[in-house]
């Protein structure tokens, strides 16, 4: 009997010993997930039968350290939930490592081939909330776009008196300020919007509009007792045709909320204008709310989707597919899918990895407890050995 119950402890040590070295072998593997084995009491009504392994626990709610890489696409979770992921096959896993890149059809994969998932974008770059596939990029260069919009935002000296004589752009005494803001027609190339304000009694203005030295209409702008606008209440089109280089004509619209009549002088604080050039891509950004950016030549960067991460009511009772990848169980309950920094979803940190959270020394220390009770195991079958041949030499 002691034969076969040492024996069951050698089994179950050599077990223990395998996951020991599978730990200590994967400390430097990114996102990896350290196992420990589960040990229990065999009976036999009150007999004793020895030791079986009830199983391998993994340790997956332990985070690993995150280590910078400086890498675009190199993304690590800080706080709860895994990245998404897919095969070509439609399988759907769950992983704590974010080594990504780009495969020949720009698709986001991990080194696997998996695809990462989350919100993609429509044509005009507007997340489409709720909708999860495989986030993929978009090539080549950016298209000029031409300006269609211009957020106005200034205070107008309420101390400016009303200019003698009718306005004329040639001579600054006929208007109280002035302001220029570059704009793009349809072929990316520059042009120069001036606006001329001009004070025509008291809480009343008139913008006289200017597209490259052409006149392009005017606004008229009225101000309350305490300096608010009052009108235009909606944004106002300048138009612009005859564009030189055979172009699109411009069509602005012009939105003055926010605009203020005060006894200070004349400041402009936001002055926003759709359209640009055309761009070279120059590089991948991901912020920490997961939406990924490609930035362009021109200054501009293009939305090109989210990251979605999943969480689950009991994240221990995923499946193990390997030390770094899970899929979802009836004891892990169904995936709940969200944005990262919202609720129970960690933020995206870019540029960074989360390593292995296996304790190299706590390792050590198991695999020489473990080496102790296997010798120990070996002495028994040993005595038991010894034990048996003195009862046979005595016969």
């Amino acid at each position: 009997m002691s034969f076969n119950i040492a024996l069951t402890g050698l089994n179950a040590v050599t077990d223990q010993l395998d996951t020991v070295s599978n730990n200590i072998a994967n400390v430097g593997t990114v996102g990896f997930k350290s196992s420990r084995t589960e040990f229990g009491s065999v009976y036999a009504d009150s007999q004793a039968m020895g030791v079986e392994v009830l199983g391998n626990t993994q340790s997956i709610s332990l985070g690993g350290s995150l280590t910078s890489t400086s890498r675009s696409l190199d993304l690590a979770i800080s706080g709860g939930g895994f990245f998404v992921v897919k095969s070509t096959t439609g399988e759907q896993q769950y992983t704590r490592a974010g080594v990504f890149g780009t495969d020949t059809s720009n698709y986001v994969v991990n080194s696997s081939g998996q695809r990462l998932q989350g919100y993609p974008t429509d044509a005009d770059g507007n997340l489409l909330n709720g909708t999860i596939s495989d986030l993929q990029l978009k090539t080549g260069s950016l298209p000029a776009k031409a300006t269609d919009s211009l957020s106005f935002v200034a205070n107008l000296d309420a101390d400016e008196t009303v200019p003698a004589g009718a306005f004329d752009v040639t001579d600054a005494a006929t208007y109280n300020s002035t302001y220029t803001t570059k704009v793009f027609d349809s072929q990316g190339k520059e042009h120069t919007l001036t606006q001329y304000f001009v004070k025509t009694a008291d809480n009343a203005w008139t913008s006289h509009n200017y597209v490259d030295g052409t006149a392009s209409g005017n606004t008229n702008m009225t101000f309350d007792a305490a300096g608010m606008l009052t009108a235009p209440t909606a944004p106002v089109t300048v138009n612009a045709a005859g564009l030189a280089g055979g172009v699109d004509p411009l069509a602005i619209a012009v939105d003055f909320t926010g605009t203020t009549q005060y006894g200070s002088d004349f400041a402009v604080t936001t002055n926003k204008a759709s359209g640009y050039a055309s761009g070279e891509k120059t590089g991948i950004a991901v912020d920490e709310g997961g939406k990924i950016y490609v930035n362009y030549s021109n200054g501009e960067r293009l939305l090109q989707g989210q990251v979605v991460l999943a969480n689950f009511a009991n994240a221990e009772g995923l499946k193990n597919v390997s030390g770094t990848a899970w899929t979802e169980t009836s004891n892990s309950g169904a995936a709940l899918i969200g944005a990262p920094g919202v609720g129970q979803f960690g933020s995206v940190i870019t540029g960074a990895l989360e390593g292995s959270n296996v304790d190299l020394t706590a390792q050590l220390v198991t695999l020489m407890e473990g080496q102790r009770n296997y010798q120990a195991n070996t002495k028994v079958l040993t005595t038991d050995k010894e034990l048996n041949q003195v009862l046979f030499s005595a016969i």
